[in-house]
């Protein structure tokens, strides 16, 4: 068998994403219809957030206009500095801990939460100065932030999420009931 013909055979190398990371989510964020997370989950607990490929943000050509990472007078998700080999000083999230709110050009505000409980890492700065790697890259340099959920925690925080077959399942039957577009 010659090379050439091998190699048309093959298929393409699984990216960064699906070779170390589970992807999980979040359908219908607070009961907002199409309003989806993902988590992206790594073998050594790290969970990234981002916004699920479905997300109202990435449809429709929308454009974002700001991120704000300050959730309230008194708590802003800037503020966190972590320190140490057990990342102490971050900030402890709940489920539906709000991490940032983006605002899109047409006005409509989203608000991105936590889909898990843990320790805010870090959240993306990127973003601030360059708001389109929202839309161009949700997955890599465009994520929202970085929690690190608790030891003792960390096979349990997936049990209020979807799978990615059940995830495509929700979406689907979206789809089939023709609700209207998100």
């Amino acid at each position: 068998m010659d090379g050439a013909e091998q190699k048309d055979t093959e298929e393409p190398a699984p990216s960064v994403i699906d070779r170390y990371y589970t992807r999980w989510y979040r359908a219908d964020m607070k009961g907002k219809p199409c309003e989806d997370h993902c988590i992206l989950q790594h073998s050594n607990r790290l969970c990234v957030i981002t916004l699920a490929e479905t997300h109202p943000i990435l449809q429709n050509g929308r454009t974002v206009k700001s991120i704000n990472y300050q959730i309230s007078n008194g708590c802003s998700r800037l503020n966190n500095k972590v320190s140490g080999k057990s990342k102490r000083g971050g900030q402890f999230l709940t489920d539906f801990a709000p991490l940032c709110r983006i605002t899109c050009t047409d006005e409509t505000e989203y608000t991105i939460y936590s889909c898990i409980r843990g320790r805010l890492l870090e959240v993306n700065e990127g973003i601030l100065e360059r708001p389109a790697l929202l839309l161009e890259k949700p997955f890599t340099e465009g994520y929202i932030a970085v929690i690190l959920p608790k030891f003792e925690e960390s096979k349990s925080i997936t049990e209020n999420l979807l799978t990615r077959e059940a995830f495509e399942s929700v979406v689907s039957k979206r789809a089939a009931a023709q609700l209207p577009p998100c």
